[in-house]
């Protein structure tokens, strides 16, 4: 028996992989690949081949999601909210029975612009009473004597 007869046989009769016959032959796997390629059977083995593994692939999957274990999320965004409510309350129940300008502009802030100084500026149009904030400075000056001439955005 020829080695290209070896070849053929034990790539369609027993479906080894290119590799294995090349070392069982003692030839290189290029060799094979041309003998493999060369004869009529191929592209049904291909085909043959490419279905088993897609079969093989998806019983992969399928016992792996069964077994995989996956880590389990922490979901604490109730108790975020619980938080969040808390400390608006707190700014909310003050002593004073007002609320600052700064803190009303960042709870309405869709009805604030800023100008080309960085102000918030009422949006014109906006029927508000005298209590709201027409402008709200957002220009704070930074207390040390190096940077006695910057500003700084506050919000």
């Amino acid at each position: 028996m020829s080695n290209k007869e070896k070849i053929l046989q034990m790539y369609f009769d027993e479906h080894q992989i290119q590799t294995i016959i090349a070392k069982n032959i003692g030839v290189k796997q290029s060799y094979v690949s041309q003998v493999v390629k060369n004869d009529e059977r191929y592209s049904m083995e291909k085909e043959y081949r490419h279905n088993k593994s897609i079969i093989k692939k998806a019983e992969y999957n399928k016992n792996y999601n069964k077994t995989y274990k996956r880590t389990k999320k922490i979901d604490d965004s109730y108790e975020q909210l619980q938080a969040q409510l808390a400390k608006d309350s707190m700014e909310l129940s003050s002593s004073s029975r007002y609320i600052s300008d700064y803190d009303f502009s960042k709870w309405n802030l869709s009805f604030y612009h800023r100008n080309k100084k960085g102000n918030l500026v009422l949006i014109s149009g906006i029927i508000a009473g005298f209590d709201v904030p027409r402008t709200v400075n957002m220009n704070v000056k930074v207390p040390t004597q190096r940077h006695k001439h910057k500003c700084c955005m506050s919000y």
